[in-house]
């Protein structure tokens, strides 16, 4: 418990120690040589900027914090800062302005970004993290006018880091006290006690995705670089203001894997859209390096993106109206930059920055603000939810099931919506020719390789992790094809000699995919033309590799590609959003018996309700065999007094010799009349070490006679001892307090890994049970601890297995007992 209330206090002696070393460095400046060189000064803020992202999505996972949004902002900013001194100390920017040029853009956006942070913070009486943010949004803009001012000194700029390391040292010292005082005295604003309290309260109160607001301050980064250059305030756009685009990118994508950590899959699929134009504009802006031609974009891409984003934008609406006309602001963007052949060089799409801007501030403030306080901004959250609720076709979906995994155990939402979307971006990407002569020329390259390669690599990930290894394995794969196709083709690293090679290694992955549509077979009908055509472009990837490609084959493979893409992206957006099926993915078109069985034969029972318990009991007093969970992985149980019930548990299974199946029941009251049976130091023994994780191997003996088994008694333990056990779980407990003892087994045939879901038991075992309590994921990923305690009257116990409980804890519980 110490040690997570120590957490909190990590951050502050970080920014002290990155707002030490700019102070240092600011009271330099005027000196000949500085103190710290700039390269140094950037890899040190580079290490601390990513010491204070680790520390803030550490807090986020407990609670919904104002400290996620100080901590990922100030990371983001010293990340960039880094890397433009890394910059200017390798003498990259060496034209006079160009460090001026480099660093204004994003000193703008972390003055204006951490004044909000300020506000809300003092708003909410988090008057420590509020200073902080102040000092240093005043420290960013009194560098701002030192760039344009002789007046403003530099020292103003190290005064202002001062501050933070003066209240981040407060701060330590409160948090030092507090420890050393045993929690018994602390200083003002330090206490995270009360805070902790309220922030939980906060966060289940409602479904906040705190991490949105860092989501909402890059989009003011990387709109602040273009919109600056339009307003004047920087002379030019240059490979000095790539740092904070990219910089902005890629914390883009670690914002899209925090709103699915939160749940929420729309705002998540709506930053990894906004990461791809910000690595499109950062590699636009690096382009002169190869050529002097500005490059030019590919405007069917970019009119299927403004589509995707109007789409997307009208289901956020149905969540949250203000978010959904924030959108529209990137729809704009895209048609802008479509219409205008220089894209980001233009005055029009840097026209719609410049509004970005603004509007990304004021999303900031109302997500902030929310997160934060009791009484909210109103977004008209509630007015859509109404107008919905009195509609019969259309019903939100909703509660704790919304996000449940396939299978397995896992904390994410579903990242599908944005897999598919990522195949229309990248399929539509590449109907844009380049020139061989110049193949770098047209924007292709950031398009291909982050929408169709990195965001589609994250969404089969995800998917992984939510048990879809069919679908995970796919993304994964086309993901790594359109990262290799997209370097190779459109950066030009390919030419005659090297075809061949390219040729065989296409080959080699449309055997892969002809695998995948196999298997897609047994999913549903959408999976199954997704992978088939795909197969349509990679062999289009074939033909252009050996310079055989018929005119508008290419164009012809990706209209059907991105149509059936575009249909998935519809299909899973609906499935995510709404009940029931408006867009269905399909039947399986190949169904065999046995494979899903589960799903149909055998019932699902949500385990919180005790209507669901008790039906479970009167399957099992009839005879019937079932999946429950337990305070460990899932099981397969049946009635003791029911031994056919029990021969045909130990059928389904296939049970091996070393794996005999076990006893549990729910309190040594059921075992009473044969407690005369028992050793007393062993009645002693389960008495202290039950209701726990911890299964005892006793020896047989006639107490078994006492509990009904009868013939089926030979399929429990073996002919010298029996395992016994009284679960640590509620439901388990009220199960076999209504049944009587029950005889159990691990959920899965023979050999294979333990049931850590519901939905595990259906894949393997749905066909062979009648029934299964449904209750998520396990609550632990390991088996219970096995003691062999045949031998417990000489004061010996052994371990056939060692589970949750380790060998210390068990011994511990004996010697307590041995002790006179």
């Amino acid at each position: 418990g110490q040690s997570l209330q120590a957490l909190p206090s990590f951050p502050p002696p970080l920014s002290h120690a990155g707002s030490l070393l700019l102070a240092v460095h600011f009271y330099s400046v005027p000196r000949a040589v500085p103190l710290i060189p700039s390269t140094a000064l950037g890899v040190l803020l580079l290490i601390l900027s990513s010491l204070l992202a680790y520390a803030g999505i550490r807090r986020s996972l407990r609670n919904a914090s104002l400290f996620l949004s100080l901590c990922l902002t100030i990371s983001v900013f010293w990340c960039g800062y880094g890397v433009v001194f890394i910059l200017g100390g390798q003498e990259v920017l060496n034209d006079t302005g160009d460090f001026r040029n480099a660093l204004v853009p994003g000193l703008v956006t972390f003055t204006l970004a951490l004044l909000i942070i300020a506000v809300v913070g003092f708003l909410c009486r988090e008057v420590i993290l509020a200073m902080i943010a102040s000092a240093v949004s005043l420290a960013s803009a009194h560098e701002v006018a030192m760039h344009y001012s002789t007046a403003f000194g530099s020292s103003a700029v190290a005064c202002n880091y001062m501050i933070v390391c003066l209240v981040g040292g407060y701060f330590a010292l409160g948090r030092i006290l507090y420890f050393l005082t045993k929690e018994k005295f602390a200083l003002p604003g330090t206490d995270l006690a009360k805070k902790k309290t309220h922030e939980q309260i906060q966060s289940t109160s409602g479904s906040m995705n705190p991490s949105a607001v860092t989501g909402l301050i890059l989009n003011m980064l990387s709109a602040s670089v273009f919109g600056c250059r339009l307003l004047g305030i920087t002379g030019k756009l240059f490979i000095g203001q790539v740092p904070w685009l990219w910089a902005a990118g890629i914390y883009q994508i670690g914002i899209c894997i925090l709103s699915y950590r939160a749940m929420d899959v729309l705002m998540a699929t709506f930053f990894g859209f906004t990461s791809i134009l910000k690595f499109a504009g950062g590699y636009c802006l690096l382009y002169p390096i190869w050529q002097l031609e500005e490059p030019s974009f590919p405007t069917p891409f970019l009119v299927v993106f403004s589509i995707l984003f109007v789409v997307l934008a009208l289901f956020l609406t149905l969540k949250s109206p203000v978010d959904g006309l924030y959108l529209l602001f990137y729809v704009a963007y895209c048609i802008a930059l479509a219409c205008r052949p220089k894209g980001f060089f233009e005055g029009g799409p840097q026209g719609v920055d410049v509004a970005i801007f603004a509007a990304s501030a004021l999303m900031t403030l109302i997500h902030l603000y929310n997160v934060k306080a009791s009484a909210k901004i109103p977004t008209g959250k509630g007015a859509v939810k109404a107008l919905l609720a009195r509609s019969s076709f259309l019903k939100l979906r909703e509660g704790a099931d919304l996000h449940a995994p396939y299978l397995g155990y896992s904390k994410y939402a579903d990242a599908e919506v944005l897999g598919y979307a990522c195949s229309v971006l990248a399929s539509f990407a590449i109907t844009m020719t380049g020139d061989p002569q110049a193949p770098l020329a047209t924007v292709v390259i950031p398009w291909v390789v982050v929408a169709g390669g990195i965001l589609k690599l994250l969404g089969g990930s995800v998917a992984f992790a939510r048990g879809k290894t069919l679908e995970s394995s796919a993304f994964i794969l086309y993901a790594v094809m359109w990262i290799i196709w997209g370097l190779t083709r459109y950066g030009g690293l390919y030419g005659t000699t090297r075809s061949f090679h390219a040729a065989v290694g296409i080959i080699a992955f449309m055997l892969f995919n002809g695998f995948i549509v196999f298997c897609t077979l047994f999913l549903n009908m959408a999976w199954f033309f997704y992978s088939l055509t795909f197969l349509l472009i990679a062999v289009s990837f074939l033909l252009d590799a050996i310079h055989a490609l018929p005119a508008g084959y290419d164009i012809a493979a990706t209209l059907v590609f991105g149509l059936v893409s575009f249909y998935c992206f519809l299909s899973a957006l609906f499935n995510s959003i709404f009940e029931g099926s408006c867009l269905p993915m399909g039947r399986p078109i190949v169904q065999l018996s046995g494979v899903g069985g589960g799903m149909t034969k055998c019932l699902h029972l949500p385990a919180r309700k005790a209507s669901s318990v008790k039906r479970i009991a009167d399957i099992l007093k009839n005879g019937g065999t079932c999946g429950i969970p337990t305070d460990t992985v899932y099981v397969l149980v049946a009635a003791c007094n029911r031994p056919d019930a029990v021969e045909k548990a130990h059928h389904s299974k296939r049970q091996a010799q070393d794996r005999p199946m076990s006893l549990w029941i729910s309190s040594l009251k059921q075992l009473e009349p044969a407690k005369h049976l028992f050793a007393p130091l062993l009645w002693d023994f389960m008495e202290a070490a039950w209701p726990s994780p911890i299964s005892l191997v006793v020896p047989r003996g006639e107490w078994v006679d006492f509990l009904g088994m009868k013939d089926s008694a030979k399929y429990v333990g073996t002919p010298q001892s029996i395992a016994i056990r009284i679960p640590d779980c509620s439901v388990t407990t009220h199960l076999i307090d209504l049944v009587g003892p029950i005889v159990v087994t691990s959920a899965n045939p023979t050999g294979e890994a333990d049931t850590t879901h519901h939905n595990q038991v259906y894949a393997k075992l749905g066909d062979k049970v009648d029934a299964v309590l449904c209750d998520g994921p396990s609550p632990e990923n390991i088996a219970s601890t096995v003691v062999d305690c045949t031998k417990i009257d000489s004061g010996n116990i052994g371990f056939f297995r060692v589970g949750i409980i380790p060998k210390t804890q068990v011994k511990l519980i004996l010697i307590l007992f041995l002790l006179p």
